[in-house]
């Protein structure tokens, strides 16, 4: 299910107090840190091209993809002027390209969204093989803390210029899995309103599942810290970043 159909006209107004250019810096850091001089990178999940924008700028050359027409159609109007970028519809479970990359990245929690164990060692067996020799993956997830106790089984209301909206949360800990239900209302004239209706789900990882997956998958080093920082995650920490090499 293309969970992200209506949502994607309204992701961005919702995601304007989000730092793309901080976490870009941030990659780039991490770049620096590990010795990296990227000329080919893959993003995967790359929504609507928030930090897209910021690497094809910068000149790399950079193929994205996501799996939503939608967020994708968001995403070509912020970067078809970049001649170094390519957009492609593609999951990322199952991505398939006939060349390899210097690095790999994805953020903002896409990973959660595999919420399946055996996907994710297919996904990143996946990374490994699409990655050249001491490439590097880079990739954050929300943090097992935050799913169960931040987000848990909490409701959030939301009322902005022209959208309103609830966020009613489930957290089964059974199979780790946090079910998101979101009811939005948004009108341009702030007065006359649509409704529309998503669900999500994102799986809450421990630290020990994902690295335990990337060493299955091959990885020689994996390093992991508390989210824009190189510092170790801590017990509430809600982001973690990680970084593999292969």
């Amino acid at each position: 299910m293309d969970s992200y159909s209506e949502f994607a006209n309204l992701y961005d107004d919702l995601m304007r107090d989000f730092d793309y250019e901080k976490w870009f810096n941030y990659i780039e850091e991490i770049f620096m840190k590990y010795n990296i001089i990227p000329k080919n990178i893959l993003e995967m999940a790359c929504g609507t091209g928030n930090l897209s924008y910021f690497l094809g700028n910068r000149g790399y050359r950079l193929t994205c993809f996501d799996l939503s027409s939608d967020m994708l159609s968001k995403a070509y109007e912020k970067l078809r002027r970049f001649k170094n970028v390519k957009i492609l519809k593609q999951d990322m479970v199952n991505f398939n390209f006939d060349k390899s990359f210097n690095a790999i990245i994805s953020v903002c929690d896409s990973i959660n969204y595999i919420t399946d164990l055996e996907n994710l060692n297919k996904t990143f067996n996946n990374v490994w093989k699409h990655l050249d020799d001491d490439g590097i993956f880079i990739f954050d997830v929300n943090s097992y803390y935050k799913l169960k106790n931040i987000i848990g089984n909490n409701i959030f209301v939301e009322d902005r210029k022209g959208i309103f909206y609830t966020w009613q949360n489930q957290f089964d800990e059974n199979n780790n899995i946090s079910s998101f239900y979101l009811t939005f209302f948004h009108g341009l004239d702030g007065v006359n309103y649509v409704r529309f209706d998503e669900e999500h789900r994102q799986r809450a990882y421990t630290v020990e599942e994902i690295v335990s997956s990337l060493k299955k998958a091959g990885f020689r080093t994996v390093d992991y810290y508390d989210a824009f920082s190189f510092d170790n995650p801590k017990i509430h920490s809600e982001r973690i970043n990680f970084v593999a090499i292969k």
